[in-house]
């Protein structure tokens, strides 16, 4: 994925905001004092102009685990405890997004909050079982309980949770390919006869095997002859690689008319297509067969089949 295709995806996907909403949460038990108080247990992840993100190494535990058909016991569920941190500007999106302005209608009564994850890696999902938000004396000023699960990718505000705390558990570097500048591969572009050009790029992140089939996130992005961008679509796609067959299991759509992202229609109702050899996504096809053949171990890092 090109520079500028990365830098329009996220100033793009800022518009999505991935915070689980709840409006009527009930109140929970503050965490031990010293659990939140002791920052040396937080470990930093990272900081921009709203948010910092920290983690607690030592609260990542494996809560369920599967035997495969080898006998390998492979972990299906993980827990951590995580912190994030809030400018005046984080805290006033955070409380629209969670939509408690009635709990917190000043942005400066919010300080800081932690959450407890639950973490399936097969599916790239974390789950919110508990979040406490505090303000700056450490008083516990709201909590919720509702646990929407939601799945990672790159527009998710989560991310860096997802690959720091997996990582703790298999070591298979999340935090590196995510950070790698081969995260992103060309899959394949075509220009049409009214000269819009279409280019379309994978995300090596979230690329892992389910049989045959190889689940991927994509960004697809179109230009007109003029090199104006005129529609974008961020897909998730399950592709058969033995069978050349390919499906949008979900997706986002934006175009400079549209307000923010909208709902992916896919024409084929989720169902495979196949994917002709005459096509300009069959090299694509071809690219992700040689991807998953040169990069197993990666594409199967977790596998429980």
């Amino acid at each position: 994925m090109n520079k500028k295709i990365f830098t329009a995806s996220l100033i793009i996907g800022a518009m999505i905001f991935n915070f689980p909403m709840n409006s009527n949460a009930a109140k929970v038990t503050q965490l031990p004092a010293d659990t939140i108080q002791n920052e040396t247990k937080w470990f930093y992840l990272s900081a921009d102009d709203k948010y910092g993100k920290y983690f607690e190494p030592d609260s990542v535990k494996v809560v369920k685990k599967v035997k495969t058909s080898s006998g390998k016991e492979v972990p299906t569920e993980i827990e951590a405890w995580t912190k994030t941190t809030y400018t005046y500007e984080g805290a006033a999106m955070t409380i629209d997004a969670y939509e408690i302005k009635s709990i917190l209608p000043d942005p400066k009564m919010l300080s800081y909050s932690i959450a407890l994850l639950r973490i399936n890696p097969q599916n790239r999902t974390i789950q919110y079982a508990r979040e406490d938000f505090y303000d700056a004396t450490g008083k516990l000023t709201w909590s919720t309980t509702e646990e929407k699960i939601k799945e990672i990718n790159v527009q998710s505000f989560d991310e860096i949770f997802y690959a720091a705390i997996v990582d703790e558990v298999f070591r298979r570097g999340e935090m590196d390919r995510k950070n790698a500048k081969d995260r992103w591969i060309d899959l394949w572009s075509a220009t049409d006869s009214e000269g819009n050009t279409t280019t379309v790029t994978a995300d090596t992140t979230t690329m892992r095997l389910k049989g045959s089939n190889l689940i991927l996130w994509e960004w697809q992005e179109t230009k007109n002859s003029a090199g104006k961008v005129i529609e974008i679509r961020f897909m998730k796609k399950a592709v058969n690689l033995s069978q050349g067959t390919e499906k949008i299991s979900q997706g986002d759509i934006w175009t400079p008319h549209s307000t923010g992202w909208n709902d992916l229609q896919d024409e084929n109702g989720g169902a495979y297509r196949m994917i002709k050899g005459d096509a300009p996504e069959y090299k694509g096809l071809v690219r992700l067969r040689a991807f998953a053949k040169g990069y197993s171990t990666w594409v199967n890092r977790y596998s429980i089949d």
